[in-house]
């Protein structure tokens, strides 16, 4: 399945090895990451799953494909700025967030109204959000939402 992971532009170490971990994660069960493309989570999550051999797809704010963070395998320019946000979580079967701020926290408004079930590691408390502690809870809740048994 697709995830889309969304979070902060704007990272410290200790974020980036959680979003690292959770692109590890997905790419070892199989799932492609779809994400904003550039710097912060996004680069981390696409970082940890290209050293799984995992597909990255970025969907860009800007015009220009050469924007997209060096571990995106598959970048998509659409030169919207913040309103490519939509198109970051519709091309998910479900997301996962991690820290972030109002761009993070716009593209969940739009996971929840879109209804793709939503997973947050240290992210905004907001109704519909399953709050999980690990990467590895992420990828087994938005599996369970999607694939239930």
């Amino acid at each position: 399945m697709r995830v889309s992971v969304i979070g902060g532009s704007s990272i410290d170490g200790e974020t980036a090895a959680v979003a690292e971990a959770l692109g590890e994660r997905l790419a070892e069960r199989g799932h492609v990451v779809v994400c904003g493309g550039l710097g912060g989570v996004m680069e981390a999550v696409c970082r940890g799953a290209r050293s799984r051999d995992g597909e990255t797809i970025g969907i860009l704010p800007t015009d220009d494909r050469r924007d997209a963070n060096p571990h995106v395998t598959v970048p998509i320019a659409t030169g919207l700025g913040h309103a490519r946000n939509a198109l970051v979580v519709m091309n998910g079967d479900a997301a996962v967030a991690v820290d972030g701020a109002g761009g993070t926290l716009s593209e969940i408004g739009l996971a929840l109204a879109q209804g793709r079930p939503v997973a947050g590691l240290d992210t905004h408390d907001v109704e519909g959000v399953a709050a999980v502690d690990s990467p590895a809870a992420a990828v087994e809740y938005v599996e369970r939402a999607v694939r239930p048994d």
